[in-house]
């Protein structure tokens, strides 16, 4: 079996050989006068980043000899991990695979995440875009990285390895582990979960807490408040160190070995996301994990500037997944259908609402910023492989695709198609419904529930007068009364036929007809980021040349090439990036 992490000849060799050849990207401006630096502060690595990959790679390479510092812009770590649902599909045989009697292997797992032959019902395909050297360090190590999460104090949900919250993990067996929040306070609340479920209750809390307990204890240095503004590259080519923001101040913060970068990916940053999509403009406000932490693409754009690469867009554009979700709560900004806010929750000054919980799409329609229905409101999100979601399966058969059962899923594309106007990005998408639909749904329509001072939620006693009032940032035209109003009625139309002419909703069941009536917020909601930088199997950067810019390092979801969602390959690659940027 391969072991890129212990390929120090090969892989230092190969450096050397591109330093004499001049293939490396052309030092920054201030390369030369970089060597000369003196440093704020200075250890052996520098990991940009307090989330999975960063906290991991951190204490890594600590237990490797070396001396540690991690820079977190905000001023808690975690990042998007701690705000995640704690699930952790590492496989390849592990202990729990072992003792439920679930036979993996590295093999295996490498051939499910490169499976040509799997697609969505919608036709695009979950690993056909993987890079398979990647795919390959991951495998050779995914079980090595679960036995360390566990000897270094994150316990798991005592049950069978199993496919919930998974997200192209392979179609093989099942990988899927669950962190247990245990007695840690949840940033969603404030407070610990009730004690009886603290053993059952899976939560990014249960992951991203025992590994800061091991960091401090191990001796990283982790400093908040810290935001990466740039890297700073030697005239050999090596990077070794950073400037950050605290505060206002710039400060330098010196590597004897290695950067890396564990930032946490782009999706925050609206014209680095719309590289992959030009769709995704300002109104795609509610990103997953914020406002705990934000993806604001600083890894990329510091590595960019000295030559970095990009790499594996097509990732992030496909339509599988959950890079773009349909929202699971309306009425607020942040509406991720796994994360809601709560009062006492550090950040619920920013969150500033719950959110209304959708049970049942049929209680509202969705119009576009001129009210407008545009699809069938039941349609789902894209869907993604797990865990038997091919059956039967055998492994790149023809028959995987031909078989598959044809459903566009298109409510996402519909709400991002526009207004026919000109302009990119669809827009804000809005719930309407009425005092009826409130009962079914046992919703509360006032603060802290709903987000009505943000202008994320309005109530009107006509639908003309609710037209008028949608009122905000991202509605750069008026919703035009009068088609509001022929949408509703020509929808109740359709509740009386029990057809959808239009957009073929299976039976509309509900009139909107009783004041008050209500327009939520309901744009789809951006989730995680699955292109990034290029880095090899060890997890070093590469310029765009293909050549590895010696010093600098990658993981999680600031690197691309790997189309599984989160904290199996966080954690795997922030375990292979700090083992080799101090052994090589």
């Amino acid at each position: 079996m391969t072991d890129p992490v212990s390929r120090r000849g090969f892989f230092l060799n190969a450096t050397a050989a591109g330093v004499a050849a001049g293939t490396l990207a052309t030092p920054d401006a201030n390369a030369a006068a970089a060597s000369r630096m003196k440093w704020n502060r200075e250890a052996d690595v520098v990991v940009v980043g307090a989330g999975a990959m960063g906290i991991t790679a951190a204490i890594a390479a600590r237990e490797a000899g070396a001396s540690v510092i991690v820079l977190e812009a905000q001023p808690h770590i975690g990042g998007h991990a701690i705000t995640s649902g704690g699930n952790v599909p590492l496989g390849g045989g592990t202990s729990a695979q072992k003792k439920h009697d679930i036979k993996d292997s590295p093999d295996l797992l490498f051939r499910d995440l490169t499976d040509w032959s799997v697609v969505e019902p919608n036709g695009f395909p979950d690993y056909r875009y993987n890079d398979r050297e990647i795919i390959r360090a991951f495998a050779d190590h995914s079980a090595a990285t679960y036995e360390w999460l566990v000897a270094h104090g994150v316990i798991f949900v005592d049950k069978a390895p199993d496919a919930a919250g998974g997200n192209a993990v392979g179609n093989s067996v099942p990988r899927e582990m669950h962190a247990a929040v245990m007695n840690w306070p949840m940033v969603q609340t404030g407070q610990p979960a009730d004690p009886a479920v603290q053993a059952t209750l899976s939560s990014g809390n249960g992951l991203m807490r025992p590994l800061e307990a091991a960091a401090r204890e191990a001796g990283v240095m982790i400093l908040e408040r810290h935001r990466m503004v740039s890297l700073h590259r030697q005239d050999t080519g090596r990077v070794i160190g950073v400037t950050v923001d605290n505060n206002g101040a710039r400060l330098t913060v010196g590597a004897r070995k290695a950067v890396v970068i564990a930032t946490g990916g782009s999706t925050g940053n609206v014209n680095f996301r719309r590289m992959a999509d030009p769709r995704l403009t300002e109104e795609y406000c509610g990103l997953a994990g914020m406002p705990w932490s934000d993806q604001d693409a600083s890894g990329e754009i510091a590595a960019m500037a000295i030559g970095a690469s990009l790499w594996g867009m097509y990732n992030q554009t496909g339509d599988f997944g959950y890079k773009v979700t349909k929202p699971g709560t309306i009425g607020n900004q942040y509406g991720y259908r796994n994360l809601h806010w709560m009062p006492g929750s550090p950040v619920f000054d920013r969150a500033r609402a719950i959110g209304l919980p959708v049970h049942d799409w049929q209680n509202v329609i969705t119009v576009n910023m001129i009210g407008k229905r545009f699809y069938d409101e039941t349609g789902p999100a894209f869907t993604t492989n797990d865990y038997g979601s091919i059956n039967p399966y055998t492994a790149g058969d023809y028959r995987n695709a031909r078989d598959i059962a044809w459903k566009p899923n298109n409510w996402l594309n519909a709400a991002m198609a526009g207004i026919g106007d000109g302009h990119n990005g669809g827009g804000p998408i809005w719930a309407v419904f009425d005092a009826d639909a409130v009962t079914r749904e046992k919703w509360v329509t006032t603060p802290p529930h709903v987000d009505s001072a943000g202008g994320f939620f309005f109530t009107a006693d006509t639908l003309a007068d609710l037209a008028r009032k949608v009122v905000m940032t991202h509605q750069r035209v008026p919703m035009p009364p009068q088609t509001l109003e022929a949408t509703v009625a020509r929808y109740n139309t359709f509740v009386e036929s029990g057809t959808d002419d239009d957009f073929g909703k299976p039976k509309p069941l509900y009139k909107i007809a009783t004041p008050p009536f209500h327009a939520a917020w309901a744009t789809p909601v951006i989730h995680d980021t699955r292109f990034g930088l290029r880095i090899n199997a060890n997890c070093q950067v590469m310029d765009m040349n293909g050549q590895v810019i010696p010093g600098l390092y990658c993981g999680g979801e600031s690197a691309g090439g790997f189309s599984e969602h989160g904290l199996a390959r966080a954690t795997c690659q922030g375990y292979i990036a700090g083992h080799h940027a101090v052994l090589g």
